[in-house]
């Protein structure tokens, strides 16, 4: 087998267990040792959300879930634990609870210039760690910028909604497929595997798609 295996992973730049579930999914990647190609497809867990949210994550999640604060601060307490274990430090004082959609569509402009994997780094990192706001063109330009883009280009893109077609088709896909929570991955066109799972999981859905395909 020559060809790398495939993996199509829908994600949001906001969703904790995505981070997590990409730490996870390397280290699975890096356990079965062979080639592996991976596209990010759009998915917006909180589509109505405000650009420019007044409140912070603990609200957010406590208006949203209809759940108390407290119990919103365990949780998140523990994903912040269990992210420290894949070496992630989550900072949930400083994130800017955003829209995400702009995040998404510069995620498939980054894709048309063979950067995406460093994007969806960068977007994710931005979020969780650096308190960066993801939901405005501007920040966003800039932080494509960082990896290597053209900042003005990546402007213009975002005015013109030229991705927006794109992350609309990726949203339609995840239905097609009944994906209705995230990550969640297709292996090889086939497989699919929904939660940041271990390393050793995904390994073992990596080499049985191998061995299928042989």
């Amino acid at each position: 087998m020559t060809d790398p295996i495939k993996v199509d992973i829908w994600s949001d730049v906001q969703c904790p267990w995505c981070y997590i579930g990409k730490r996870k999914f390397e280290a699975g990647a890096k356990l079965y040792g062979k080639p592996v190609e991976v596209e990010y497809h759009s998915f917006e867990l909180a589509p109505d959300t405000p650009v420019d949210y007044e409140g912070d994550p603990v609200q957010y999640l406590s208006e949203r879930k209809g759940i108390p604060v407290e119990q919103v601060h365990k949780m998140l307490e523990r994903v912040t634990g269990i992210a420290e274990s894949v070496g992630l430090h989550y900072n949930y004082d400083a994130v800017h609870q955003t829209n995400t959609i702009k995040a998404h569509e510069v995620l498939h402009y980054a894709k048309a210039h063979g950067k995406q994997q460093e994007m969806k780094e960068r977007l994710l990192k931005a979020y969780f760690i650096d308190g960066e706001h993801v939901g405005k063109s501007e920040n966003l330009a800039k932080l494509a910028g960082e990896i290597g883009l053209d900042e003005q280009d990546v402007l213009r893109s975002l005015e013109a909604e030229e991705y927006l077609p794109s992350v609309k088709a990726d949203m339609a896909q995840a239905r097609e497929y009944g994906i209705n929570g995230v990550p969640f991955y297709v292996i090889d066109g086939k497989y699919g595997i929904s939660g940041a799972q271990d390393a050793a999981t995904f390994a073992a859905a990596l080499n049985e798609a191998a061995e299928n395909r042989a």
